[in-house]
């Protein structure tokens, strides 16, 4: 990123699908609460450049806000492998110690065929760097913005998978020179 640039940073609307479970990137958004996006879309800045992750929910959750974003594979979420719509509860079943041991280090620990947290951490702040200047809306992942966090406040990864990002929420977010303004985090 080169001189101050704004970004807006938007959770995806919820998945339409079953709880429980960790989805791919195929899941489709729910974009029922229709006063939610109408009252996000009118906080947005116009003309702002926009970019989402490729995963089909953000894209449509783009969409339903009216912005024409460009899909990069930096700003997707974490790739959780062979784990990848499996429901947490059967993967508890099934692996026992072993996906416990991955919860009690989750910024480090990398499912089978996955990334960690970390990782994730590394590409999303590559991604950042390819951003021009000025007003970016960029509608992502719950950890994407959470990475985008830890890379703004010097964060440890383990305190930034702290933060609680809702659903259709908005984080805003400022590069400075070589600084960073954090404006709002999780606003509904």
């Amino acid at each position: 990123m080169n001189g101050e640039t704004r970004l807006w940073l938007i959770r995806h609307a919820p998945v339409d699908g079953p709880r429980g479970i960790i989805h791919g990137s195929e899941a489709p958004a729910d974009l029922g609460d229709v006063d939610s996006i109408d009252a996000l879309k009118a906080r947005l800045p116009a003309a702002a450049a926009a970019f989402c992750s490729p995963a089909r929910r953000t894209r449509e959750t783009a969409s339903a806000l009216g912005l024409a974003a460009i899909a990069r594979d930096a700003f997707r979420e974490q790739d959780f492998g062979s784990w990848t719509g499996r429901r947490h509860d059967e993967l508890a079943a099934e692996l026992g110690a072993a996906y416990h041991a991955f919860w009690q280090a989750p910024a480090q620990s990398r499912p089978p065929a996955g990334e960690s947290f970390v990782d994730q951490l590394a590409r999303v702040e590559a991604g950042l760097a390819d951003l021009p200047a000025g007003d970016v809306v960029l509608v992502v992942h719950s950890g994407t913005i959470r990475a985008v966090l830890a890379i703004a406040l010097g964060l440890a990864p383990e305190a930034a998978l702290r933060f609680v990002i809702d659903p259709l929420s908005l984080t805003r977010i400022d590069r400075i020179g070589n600084g960073w303004r954090v404006a709002a985090v999780n606003r509904r």
